[in-house]
């Protein structure tokens, strides 16, 4: 069980709940929390009751964005309905529907940033999102419509318009839309499946709901969460490429890495090391001379330590950002009931929904794992020449009539398209902004645009390093077999990599072995990129060298 409210949110939890589907709770403390902010909008609410005179308190009882403190409504009910037609009039978006596990990640950041205790929303707002989690409800949330400022208000209001009611009449037409068993339904149906009762707001919930980060926030963290393991698997099919081409060790020696100081320099060096430790062929050590001269390989061999270090470290740097904001407040304004008693508007304006942490971080990764993408691709050119690859053949396929087959040549080719396509949504997004609503938002971080982004590019990337795998993997044997060598021959990592790869089966069915001759790839592609995303090639060496 993870229990939000308490300690803050890690990466690691997000994952476990979004994709493990770990049940959530909310810490007793944060219960606590919300209530003090709840309970200063609740006494303004018996104020109007009681018909005094209460003056204009933006989201309360006043209009959103440039129609803000025009005017304070009268009546309590006004101040309800206000929440339901921001929902209603917010659900705007177009596009197909975004995957449930952004969704999901989404739901969870909103439960996390309500149960801070500034946004005044009752316990069962939160608990509704949890319990929508738990039973697997899933909005059907369109793509695209977030400024990432306002908070992702469009998409947002797509999932809460599932999740709430009006107050009169409730209409499936007008309850959004969720998928339930695979079928696209109205909310209503899909609620009432899951045992869920849909709520009716009270005064703040409706813009405590749409006016956050979530979806940027959740977006980032999926791509995070992917890069890390893809930067991880990324080292270790660059390992097998450099044996596969009989590398220089020399590039790897901890002195050089030292010498400049950065720290994932040296951590990547550092692994390229172990992941290389054992192989006979690989040229030179800190201990011993390399035989050939000069010892320097090409760029894309040597300088894999400066190039996924760079990553390694801007990786890191992301992590801060969507750690921090994952667990953070994003709505607006926010209730902060200790503050002196000389100040009676305990509600403050200002601008924690605009998402330029987020949309920095995801235009950071976005250009990072395009790196990793660049380099391997060179890598995996570089093993197909037959004039760059040290003796191997043409295409990695040892042909019985040279020219019949064209072994790994297009699958270089997939990776070439796939590069770069990164390199176009690449662009970082945080640098554009476009005004909204009548000018008073100004300035804007199009956040969800560079999350959507960094999600296609990290998976653009793990096809290409799903390429390397299947590629590397017919290298290493070749070489084997030029060398007269058994696989006791390679280092224990690409051991026990070429077993794993060869033991499994492709999409097709059959096992995904060395090939003679030309045969379908596609199946092969797609299962040693299932291998990269889940995690099973990294696992393996993890196993195999700790």
């Amino acid at each position: 069980m993870i229990e939000i409210g308490n300690a803050p949110l890690t990466l690691e939890d997000f994952m476990s709940v979004v994709r493990g589907r770990e049940p959530v709770s909310i810490a007793p403390a944060a219960i606590d929390a919300m209530q003090a902010s709840e309970q200063w909008v609740s006494a303004i609410m018996d104020d109007m009751r009681d018909g005094k005179e209460v003056a204009a308190i933006y989201s309360i009882n006043t209009g959103f964005g440039s129609l803000a403190g025009r005017q304070a409504f009268d009546t309590v009910e006004d101040a309800s309905e206000l929440s339901r037609r921001l929902i209603i009039s917010n659900a705007s978006g177009v596009g197909r529907p975004l995957d449930e596990e952004v969704v999901r990640g989404s739901m969870l950041v909103r439960a996390v940033s309500l149960t801070r205790g500034y946004s005044a929303v009752r316990r069962i707002v939160p608990e509704t999102l949890l319990t929508m989690l738990e039973k697997g409800v899933f909005p059907a949330v369109p793509e695209f419509g977030s400024l990432g400022a306002s908070g992702d208000l469009i998409p947002l209001a797509h999932l809460a318009i599932v999740m709430t009611r009006p107050a009169g009449e409730d209409l499936a037409v007008d309850s959004g839309e969720a998928f339930l068993d695979g079928r696209l339904v109205d909310g209503i149906t899909a609620m009432q499946a899951a045992g869920i009762e849909r709520i009716v707001l009270g005064p703040k919930e409706g813009l405590a709901l749409a006016n956050g980060t979530s979806f940027s926030a959740a977006q980032a963290a999926l791509a995070l969460a992917d890069a890390e393991n893809l930067l991880e698997t990324a080292q270790i099919t660059a390992a097998m490429s450099i044996e596969a081409l009989t590398g220089f060790g020399d590039a790897f020696i901890p002195q050089i890495h030292q010498a400049r100081g950065h720290a994932g320099q040296i951590e990547v060096a550092a692994r390229i090391r172990e992941l290389l430790a054992g192989s006979e062929f690989i040229d030179g050590s800190e201990e011993q001379d390399p035989v050939r001269q000069p010892p320097q390989d090409a760029y894309s061999l040597r300088c894999t330590p400066q190039v996924l270090g760079a990553v390694k470290d801007t990786l890191r740097f992301v992590r801060g950002i969507v750690e921090t904001e994952i667990n953070a407040a994003t709505d607006n304004p926010l209730i902060f009931p200790d503050l002196p008693a000389s100040r009676t508007l305990k509600a403050v304006s200002g601008g924690n929904f605009h998402a330029e942490y987020v949309g920095f971080a995801s235009d950071f990764l976005s250009i990072a794992v395009t790196e990793i993408g660049s380099i391997a691709e060179r890598r995996l050119f570089r093993l197909d020449d037959g004039t760059l690859n040290r003796g191997l053949p043409d295409m990695l396929i040892a042909s019985e009539k040279v020219g019949l087959d064209c072994g790994y040549m297009l699958p270089q080719y997939l990776a070439a398209a796939l590069v770069s396509d990164c390199k176009t949504l690449a662009h970082p997004d945080s640098v554009d902004s476009i005004p909204t609503c009548a000018n008073q938002e100004d300035h804007v971080s199009m956040a969800n645009n560079a999350g959507r982004h960094a999600r296609q590019i990290v998976s653009n990337i793990e096809n290409v390093i799903g390429i390397e795998l299947l590629m590397a993997a017919q290298a290493l044997e070749l070489r084997l077999t030029a060398a007269g060598k058994d696989v006791s021959a390679l280092s224990p990592s690409s051991r026990a990599v070429l077993e794993l790869l060869r033991s499994h089966r492709s999409a097709d069915g059959r096992l995904i072995d060395h090939i003679t001759q030309d045969t379908v790839l596609y199946p092969r592609v797609r299962s040693a990129v299932a291998l990269v995303h889940s995690g099973a090639v990294a696992d393996v060496v993890r196993s195999t060298l700790n």
